[in-house]
């Protein structure tokens, strides 16, 4: 009885005492019928302090979890197929494109494609519902949005679904700007007439015309541009709060390339997709001997040049932080980063033949030939020749680059649509059987 309060237990010990001496059988049944409700209320109280006790201990668990998640703790996990991914550029975005079409495969969804013989949404212009193929007929029947577009929500929204889920990423813009410019050395006139990136960086308006803004938007600001936003805009920080509060209010999520197996592991937490769904071969990269050292103060003339990107970058990187600190926690990041490798490892040792991305002049079928722009030279890969039919078709989709891949779809999708002019050979012509969606995690 030690948890029973002290004038409870003496009035308890009087009753007792009363009981036994006068032997009395109803004082004895009231005794009995007594003791029985002490014993289940003191097995009451130990259920309460043990309840306590386990609350203690997993204290740190409930605080990692978010506070609607502490609402709903059971809330179940449905996978999300209505997805619209903003594809940046030079920020790995051309592997996840192949992410999304995969998945899109996978559960024979329904991809808002580049009408006739585009390649893009457009771009550089603002985005149009119209220049989605069969936008008229469709309507907002589209799942899957991810090739390169200029954001526009309005119209955007046309044509996927109220419930879509919008994200997109970023990229440091110093190796961003590098990339861009050996990417495009021969599209921007600002790179064309420079000798080298950092003689461009010492005085870019020596170059930089303004007035060419679709060539040369692949030299200031890009990320800023493919947003929606005037990548020559002044560096004013109202405007600048604005536009981050905007894309917030846009976008459910923001991905960072430099830390991109994290990134793919809060997208498959945030979408409720399964590793497999995640797992890829990185693609559209460049070999080594194409990049080019940045001076020191190179470097610092980005941040200036490019202030726009360099400020949405700093925005959103803290921002992905804090979100996976809410949801994952870092501790179970670092544990499914690690599965992610491993099953990509395995899945390399399967269909590579080279065990890793070859250049240009080394990869054998130019089927699975990345275009190849600027002075960059661009990876692929080669295959394993005695692989099964299925296990063929799941490396193949893995390693096609994203011209092709938009092509291959878009035969499939529009079988009676003049296939789009890639030269390229359709390596099978019909969706696998449709799958369900996910299970719930």
């Amino acid at each position: 009885m030690t948890n029973i309060p002290k004038l409870y237990q003496q009035c308890w010990v009087v009753r007792i005492q009363e009981a036994l001496s006068d032997k009395n059988p109803l004082k004895l049944s009231f005794l009995s019928r007594h003791i029985k409700c002490l014993i289940i209320f003191s097995l009451c109280l130990g259920l309460i302090f043990l309840s306590g006790f386990f609350r203690m201990k997993h204290k740190d668990y409930t605080i990692s979890k978010s506070h609607k998640e502490l609402l709903i703790p059971f809330m179940p996990c449905h996978a999300k197929t209505n997805v619209m991914f903003l594809k940046t550029h030079k920020t790995a975005s051309s592997t996840v494109l192949n992410i999304m079409f995969r998945f899109a495969e996978r559960y024979n969804l329904t991809v808002a494609l580049p009408a006739d013989q585009l390649v893009h949404l457009g771009y550089p212009s603002t985005f149009l519902a119209r220049f989605v193929e069969e936008f008229q007929a469709i309507g907002q029947n589209y799942n899957i949005m991810c090739n390169h577009l200029r954001f526009n929500p309005s119209e955007v929204q046309k044509v996927m679904a109220a419930n879509t889920f919008y994200f997109s990423i970023l990229r440091n813009p110093i190796p961003l700007l590098e990339s861009s410019y050996i990417y495009y050395k021969h599209v921007a006139p600002a790179f064309r007439i420079s000798k080298d990136v950092n003689e461009y960086l010492a005085s870019p308006m020596k170059y930089y015309r303004p007035a060419d803004y679709k060539q040369n938007i692949y030299a200031r600001n890009i990320m800023w541009f493919d947003f929606g936003y005037d990548n020559n805009a002044k560096d004013n920080k109202k405007y600048i709060q604005a536009v981050l509060k905007e894309i917030e209010q846009n976008f459910h999520l923001i991905l960072i390339a430099e830390y991109f197996d994290e990134s793919m592991i809060l997208l498959k937490h945030t979408l409720c997709w399964d590793l497999d769904d995640v797992v890829y071969f990185k693609l559209n990269s460049r070999s080594q001997d194409t990049v080019h050292t940045l001076t020191p103060e190179s470097e610092e003339q980005i941040k200036a040049w490019c202030s726009l990107d360099w400020k949405l970058y700093l925005h959103f990187n803290q921002s992905f932080w804090r979100t996976i600190e809410e949801t994952i926690g870092l501790e179970e990041l670092e544990k499914e980063v690690s599965r992610l490798r491993t099953r990509q490892k395995e899945l390399m040792e399967t269909c590579l033949l080279d065990q890793e991305a070859v250049g240009k002049d080394h990869i054998t079928n130019k089927a699975l030939l990345p275009f190849q722009s600027g002075d960059a030279n661009i990876l692929g890969y080669n295959l394993k020749q005695d692989l099964d039919s299925r296990t063929l078709r799941t490396c193949q989709k893995m390693v096609m680059p994203e011209l092709q891949y938009t092509s291959y779809l878009y035969a499939v999708q529009h079988p009676h649509k003049k296939r789009k002019q890639l030269g390229l050979p359709l390596l099978w012509t019909t969706f696998q059987k449709k799958t369900q969606p996910p299970a719930p995690n």
